[in-house]
Formats: C-alpha cells, sequence, structure tokens
C-alpha cells in the first residue's frame, strides 16, 4: 500500500484528489497539507511515499518544499500539480526534485497512473477502482 500526502491550499482541490485515490486499494492518503511548509512537517511526521504537491501556495510554496523534501527524505516521491504545468514552475518543479509535473485539469484522471509508475509497482501490486 502507497502511502501518499495531498498538498495544495484549496480544500476542494485536496478534497476531489481524495476520492479519487480513495478508491484505489493500492493507495492509502495519510494527511492533507494547505502549504509547503506544512507538507515538510507532515512529511516528516507520516513519511508517505508520495507527495502530491501544488506549485502555487502561500507561506511556502510547493517548490521550495519539494527541495526540503527531497533534501532531507530522497526516497519520497513528489509529482507535482499545476494549473500551469506548462510554463516555468513545471521546470522549475523538476529541478526541485518532483518526479513529474501534471496539469491540475486532467490530474484527477492522471495521478493514480503517475503514482504507480513513479513508485514502479507492478501490475499485480495494484487494483483498479471498484
Amino acid at each position: 500500500m502507497v502511502q501518499v500526502l495531498l498538498v495544495d491550499d484549496h480544500a476542494m482541490v485536496r478534497q476531489g484528489l481524495r476520492s479519487v485515490l480513495d478508491a484505489y486499494d493500492d493507495l492509502h492518503v495519510v494527511a492533507e497539507a494547505r502549504d509547503g511548509a506544512e507538507a515538510v512537517q507532515l512529511v516528516g511526521q507520516y513519511h508517505p511515499r508520495v507527495v502530491v504537491m501544488d506549485i502555487n501556495m502561500p507561506r511556502m510554496n510547493g517548490i521550495d518544499a519539494t527541495t526540503h523534501i527531497k533534501h532531507r527524505w530522497p526516497e519520497t516521491t513528489v509529482i507535482g500539480i499545476s494549473v500551469n504545468a506548462g510554463d516555468d514552475n513545471s521546470d522549475a518543479m523538476k529541478r526541485a526534485g518532483a518526479a513529474t509535473v501534471l496539469p491540475k485539469d486532467t490530474a484527477v484522471d492522471q495521478l493514480h497512473d503517475a503514482i504507480v509508475q513513479e513508485v514502479g509497482l507492478s501490475d499485480d501490486e495494484f487494483a483498479p477502482p471498484h
């Protein structure tokens, strides 16, 4: 079971992503963070395998948070999400250590596949949603 931390400053986005990921037996959302500073704290507390990280957030943005997380917990996979995934933010997220960056408007459809691909689960380790 892959433990996931969701990070976004919009509660509705976090709830939407959680509802999608909760449908999969191979994923478990362990916590949610409202900003990058809270994300860094929660990674230290829960040690999730995957962090789904928004880029643009108050207090600490996703780029800075990813840099901190990858420095302290290099085994943690960070998947960035952004309304502007095609711009310089995407490149900055990847330089900070994100495995990939997904556009927010397609993240719901692509997130599970991206997690499976980045974590390297084999087909028999995950199941489609009920």
